[in-house]
């Protein structure tokens, strides 16, 4: 993260006050169910919808696309803003399943902090890692919250110990479990020296909170069995004398991560887990473009589109992009220039999220994540200014590891196909490359639970049934180098030729033989496998 730099002016109150932030984890971690309880706590919604409830109790508020319900998992990361005390919260809550990662990818470029969830009993699993490295990459400050912790779960300081091994950051425990799985009270408050207990009668109900003079405070036997504070006493003074203390600046350097633990379900840990974003994670941060960097305290309106969701109500066909505000506070109604297509665009009807019910938003202020209703002009990477030619950098596209031709089941509505692919690649949902030679069009992917979610989407909100089937091409490369050589090189390979929904020329390849011998033979070519969404 970028330091505060001497001579920058403070944040007016309204930007200060905001945290955006995604949360991280593994799938079956307990992200969803933390998710909830930040709006229980948040006071955006009165009842967690309890995700393992049956029926209709079980659609959690934050996963709202029809397999998100079926299966349980959240394939789409949603944005949701409520207020906690005086902060304004940004959360955008991300797919942990693996196939999706090329969507948390782009996620994780519009928030300031991560926090990262996991599995008391399971640690660090490999998708936690993948997403740690995306964090590590733009340097973001994370929080941990050590979920689960009334199941049977491992030693405290094991769960400590793999998380510095296995990532490289320094973790300082910011509350300390007391007892695990079926003996788990609570956790002691170290930053505070308060006793937490958990109410395990009233799952959406705060425990009570014991005010101490520190852990030798007679107080404490009151509430908890000798041999079990015995064993905190034990533990805490060795953890005060292993591990370093909370240094907010480490923190927002991402250098170090504070930890909580807790059990989301239970509603336990998470209000200290949310007063800790309140008070370490970063208030917005200075957005990288290509010409300068932008401030969130600048008076013009800037901001980019980081996620396209189409289709989030069945009654509307209507498409979302998603913006975070970089700077300057926007009102209802603002006029701003589309960078791309040089057109001003009049923005209406901007929302704002709690999860999928949606109100206008009046006015948003840096930081703040605007869902901008249209009907597809506006793509993943484009920027909207109050007139400055800006492009945002770092929202990356990553080659699919996948390709499958797709068709139609019914010939005749080939070109409802069309339209329906166009908007799954311009939301980002997959890559679309349509071939020189031949007919129809190949779809790439991440993962092939993708190949699922789009039938099964296709189907829904096209009423196309398709079918995908296996091509003779297994990767796909972005072309580039000088006009006259591309132009070169795609008539002398026609067949392995095609174009993405942008019209940029893509080498479709079936081994690695092909990459190598474009290597060979055409010196001026670059292949690459990741193209930067600009919106240009």
């Amino acid at each position: 993260m970028l330091d505060h730099a001497q001579n920058r002016p403070d944040l007016s109150p309204e930007i200060a006050r905001r945290r955006t932030f995604a949360i991280i984890s593994h799938p079956d971690a307990g992200k969803t169910t933390l998710t909830e309880k930040f709006l229980l706590f948040g006071g955006a919604i009165q009842m967690a919808g309890q995700v393992r409830a049956k029926g209709e109790a079980r659609r959690t508020r934050s996963d709202f696309m029809q397999m998100e319900k079926d299966r349980g998992i959240s394939v789409s990361a949603s944005a949701m803003s409520f207020d906690f005390g005086k902060y304004r919260f940004n959360l955008v809550d991300t797919p942990g399943h693996s196939d999706f990662s090329e969507d948390t990818y782009r996620t994780l470029t519009a928030v300031d902090a991560a926090v990262m969830v996991i599995d008391g009993a399971k640690g660090v699993e490999s998708q936690t890692r993948k997403l740690f490295e995306v964090c590590r990459l733009r340097d973001l400050p994370i929080l941990t919250f050590c979920n689960k912790m009334d199941r049977e779960s491992r030693e405290t300081f094991d769960i400590i110990d793999e998380i510095q091994q296995n990532l490289a950051i320094d973790v300082t425990p910011a509350s300390w479990p007391i007892g695990r799985g079926a003996e788990f009270l609570g956790c002691y408050d170290l930053l505070r020296n308060r006793l937490e207990l958990m109410d395990r009668a009233d799952r959406n109900k705060v425990g009570a909170t014991i005010v101490l003079e520190g852990l030798d405070d007679p107080a404490m036997e009151a509430h908890i069995p000798a041999d079990l504070l015995a064993q905190l006493r034990e533990e805490v003074e060795m953890a005060r004398e292993l591990l370093p203390p909370l240094n907010p600046k480490s923190v927002l350097e991402g250098h170090l991560t504070p930890i909580w633990f807790g059990s989301a379900i239970n509603s336990f840990g998470v209000k200290e887990l949310m007063d800790g974003i309140a008070a370490y994670a970063p208030e917005p941060q200075i957005q990288k473009a290509e010409s300068r960097q932008i401030a969130p305290e600048e008076d013009k309106v800037t901001g980019f589109v980081f996620k396209v969701q189409a289709n989030m109500d069945p009654k509307h066909r209507d498409r979302v992009a998603f913006v975070r505000l970089a700077s300057g506070h926007f009102e209802r109604g603002m006029k701003l220039t589309h960078v791309r297509s040089k057109k001003q665009m009049t923005v209406a009807s901007p929302v704002l999220f709690l999860a999928a019910d949606r109100e206008l938003a009046e006015e948003a202020w840096a930081g703040d994540i605007i869902g901008i209703p249209n009907h597809g002009q506006l793509r993943i990477g484009d920027a909207l200014t109050e007139g400055e030619a800006l492009r945002f950098t770092g929202i990356p596209s990553f080659a699919p590891e996948l390709l499958q031709a797709c068709r139609a089941g019914d010939p005749m509505k080939a070109k409802h196909l069309d339209k329906a692919l166009t908007q799954f690649a311009e939301e980002g949902a997959a890559k679309v490359f349509k071939p020189v030679f031949g007919s129809g069009f190949i779809v790439g992917v991440v993962g092939q639970l993708q190949y699922e979610v789009l039938a099964s989407r296709i189907e829904l909100e096209y009423g196309l049934p398709v079918r995908f089937e296996p091509t003779q091409f297994t990767s796909a490369r972005w072309v580039a180098g000088e006009k006259l050589a591309v132009e070169k090189f795609t008539a002398a390979n026609k067949q392995h030729m095609a174009t993405d929904t942008d019209g940029d020329p893509v080498f479709m390849t079936r081994l690695q033989w092909d990459i190598d011998r474009v290597g060979r033979d055409y010196p001026d070519i670059r292949l690459t496998a990741i193209k930067e969404m600009h919106g240009t």
